[in-house]
Protein backbone atom coordinates (compact mmCIF):
# COMPACT_ATOMS: atom_id res chain seq x y z
CA UNK A 1 0.00 0.00 0.00
CA UNK A 2 2.87 2.35 1.06
CA UNK A 3 4.67 2.06 -2.48
CA UNK A 4 1.53 2.60 -4.26
CA UNK A 5 1.31 5.58 -2.32
CA UNK A 6 4.86 6.91 -3.33
CA UNK A 7 4.12 5.97 -6.71
CA UNK A 8 0.79 8.13 -7.04
CA UNK A 9 1.33 11.23 -9.47
CA UNK A 10 -2.43 12.64 -9.88
CA UNK A 11 -5.41 12.24 -8.62
CA UNK A 12 -8.09 9.99 -10.21
CA UNK A 13 -10.75 11.48 -11.69
CA UNK A 14 -13.65 10.67 -9.07
CA UNK A 15 -11.04 12.21 -6.62
CA UNK A 16 -10.53 15.41 -9.17
CA UNK A 17 -14.40 15.84 -9.12
CA UNK A 18 -15.00 15.79 -5.41
CA UNK A 19 -12.54 18.83 -5.23
CA UNK A 20 -14.22 20.35 -8.28
CA UNK A 21 -18.27 20.02 -6.39
CA UNK A 22 -16.05 21.91 -2.96
CA UNK A 23 -14.03 24.56 -5.70
CA UNK A 24 -17.53 25.25 -7.42
CA UNK A 25 -19.22 25.71 -3.80
CA UNK A 26 -16.85 28.17 -2.59
CA UNK A 27 -16.89 30.15 -5.70
CA UNK A 28 -20.22 30.65 -5.66
CA UNK A 29 -20.18 31.91 -2.25
CA UNK A 30 -17.07 34.14 -3.33
CA UNK A 31 -19.08 35.62 -6.25
CA UNK A 32 -21.59 36.32 -3.79
CA UNK A 33 -19.74 37.96 -1.47
CA UNK A 34 -18.20 40.11 -3.63
CA UNK A 35 -21.79 41.22 -5.50
CA UNK A 36 -22.37 42.29 -1.72
CA UNK A 37 -19.22 44.12 -1.51
CA UNK A 38 -19.31 45.60 -4.76
CA UNK A 39 -22.94 47.12 -3.94
CA UNK A 40 -21.71 48.36 -0.63
CA UNK A 41 -19.13 50.46 -2.80
CA UNK A 42 -21.59 51.81 -5.45
CA UNK A 43 -24.16 52.59 -3.30
CA UNK A 44 -24.91 56.36 -2.35
CA UNK A 45 -24.94 57.60 1.09
CA UNK A 46 -28.33 56.27 1.99
CA UNK A 47 -27.65 58.12 5.45
CA UNK A 48 -27.37 61.55 4.10
CA UNK A 49 -25.41 64.34 6.65
CA UNK A 50 -27.05 67.31 5.07
CA UNK A 51 -29.07 68.01 8.01
CA UNK A 52 -26.53 67.11 10.42
CA UNK A 53 -24.35 69.69 12.58
CA UNK A 54 -21.11 70.32 10.57
CA UNK A 55 -18.91 68.72 13.37
CA UNK A 56 -21.06 65.48 13.11
CA UNK A 57 -20.99 65.75 9.24
CA UNK A 58 -17.30 65.69 9.26
CA UNK A 59 -17.31 62.67 11.02
CA UNK A 60 -19.78 60.70 9.47
CA UNK A 61 -18.35 61.86 6.42
CA UNK A 62 -14.73 60.25 7.28
CA UNK A 63 -16.45 57.60 8.25
CA UNK A 64 -18.03 56.48 5.17
CA UNK A 65 -14.95 56.82 3.38
CA UNK A 66 -13.02 54.25 5.80
CA UNK A 67 -16.00 52.25 5.39
CA UNK A 68 -15.58 52.61 1.45
CA UNK A 69 -11.59 51.50 1.55
CA UNK A 70 -12.36 48.85 3.39
CA UNK A 71 -14.86 47.86 0.90
CA UNK A 72 -12.62 48.20 -1.71
CA UNK A 73 -9.83 46.28 -0.31
CA UNK A 74 -12.10 42.99 0.64
CA UNK A 75 -13.37 43.20 -2.55
CA UNK A 76 -9.63 43.15 -4.21
CA UNK A 77 -9.35 40.25 -2.11
CA UNK A 78 -12.32 38.39 -3.15
CA UNK A 79 -11.27 38.90 -6.54
CA UNK A 80 -8.00 37.59 -6.52
CA UNK A 81 -9.40 34.48 -4.17
CA UNK A 82 -12.08 34.06 -7.18
CA UNK A 83 -8.87 34.11 -9.83
CA UNK A 84 -7.12 31.17 -7.58
CA UNK A 85 -10.19 28.91 -7.40
CA UNK A 86 -10.68 29.87 -11.55
CA UNK A 87 -7.30 27.90 -11.63
CA UNK A 88 -7.71 25.38 -9.74
CA UNK A 89 -10.99 24.60 -11.80
CA UNK A 90 -7.92 24.85 -14.88
CA UNK A 91 -5.79 22.98 -13.35
CA UNK A 92 -8.42 19.89 -12.53
CA UNK A 93 -9.78 20.04 -15.99
CA UNK A 94 -5.83 19.59 -16.99
CA UNK A 95 -5.56 16.76 -14.18
CA UNK A 96 -2.48 18.97 -12.59
CA UNK A 97 -4.72 20.00 -9.51
CA UNK A 98 -3.26 18.83 -6.15
CA UNK A 99 0.40 18.36 -7.57
CA UNK A 100 2.83 20.77 -5.41
CA UNK A 101 4.39 22.96 -7.81
CA UNK A 102 7.55 23.03 -5.94
CA UNK A 103 8.12 19.39 -4.88
CA UNK A 104 6.15 17.51 -7.49
CA UNK A 105 4.54 15.67 -4.80
CA UNK A 106 0.79 15.05 -4.42
CA UNK A 107 -0.69 17.59 -1.89
CA UNK A 108 -2.25 16.19 0.98
CA UNK A 109 -6.62 16.09 0.30
CA UNK A 110 -7.04 17.08 3.84
CA UNK A 111 -5.07 20.55 3.11
CA UNK A 112 -6.68 20.88 -0.47
CA UNK A 113 -10.43 20.49 1.05
CA UNK A 114 -9.30 23.11 3.52
CA UNK A 115 -7.60 25.56 1.07
CA UNK A 116 -8.74 24.36 -2.49
CA UNK A 117 -6.82 26.74 -4.10
CA UNK A 118 -3.61 25.85 -3.11
CA UNK A 119 -0.67 24.81 -5.40
CA UNK A 120 1.84 24.02 -2.56
CA UNK A 121 1.92 21.45 0.16
CA UNK A 122 2.88 22.52 3.81
CA UNK A 123 6.17 21.17 3.71
CA UNK A 124 7.12 23.61 0.69
CA UNK A 125 5.30 26.49 2.19
CA UNK A 126 7.30 25.89 5.14
CA UNK A 127 10.29 26.14 3.05
CA UNK A 128 9.31 29.10 2.11
CA UNK A 129 9.53 31.09 5.27
CA UNK A 130 13.04 29.61 5.54
CA UNK A 131 14.55 30.89 2.68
Amino acid sequence: MADEKKEKTRYSDSELQEFKEIILHKLKDARTELTNLQSVLNSANEHGTDDTASTFKVLEDGSDTLAKEEAGQLAARQKKFIEQLENALVRIENKTYGVCRVTGKLIPKERLRAVPHTTQSIEAKMQQYKD
